[in-house]
């Protein structure tokens, strides 16, 4: 765990699909066990911007150079603004930026990279 200039802290995550660093939400003592996390993004999706096809067909969660972590799923469009990225059986709720993608894209593959500075890990018991 590493805080940074604005007090939150950070941690870097392991996953089956990849690690990437993101802020802690939880209890400092949580850091460094195995838990169960939501992801929170606070990026919007945004076609040919942040988000594009897929170069592989695996989940995935990556960090990128610059500050990014890259998150590779099934885009699902909820139809209401909204979006949910299937990572692994894990979710990831996303707002669309306008102009929304095309509904061609719903259920394919894709990669959304994102700011890491807008992704949070939320800890929580089953």
């Amino acid at each position: 765990m590493r805080q940074v200039a604005d007090g939150r802290a950070t941690v870097r995550v392991r996953s089956e699909v990849g690690t990437a660093v993101a802020f802690w939400c939880g209890e400092p003592t949580g850091v460094g066990r195995e838990h169960h996390v939501e992801w929170t993004v606070e990026e919007d999706v945004a076609w040919g911007v942040n988000t594009r096809p897929a170069s592989s067909f695996s989940p995935g969660v990556d960090e990128e150079e610059g500050g990014r972590i890259a998150f590779r799923g099934r885009l699902g469009l909820t139809g209401d603004g909204g979006a949910m990225l299937e990572v692994a059986g894990t979710h990831i709720l996303f707002d669309l930026a306008n102009p929304p993608p095309s509904t061609a894209v719903d259920g394919t593959w894709v990669e959304i990279s994102v700011e890491r500075n807008t992704v949070s890990l939320w800890p929580y018991l089953l």
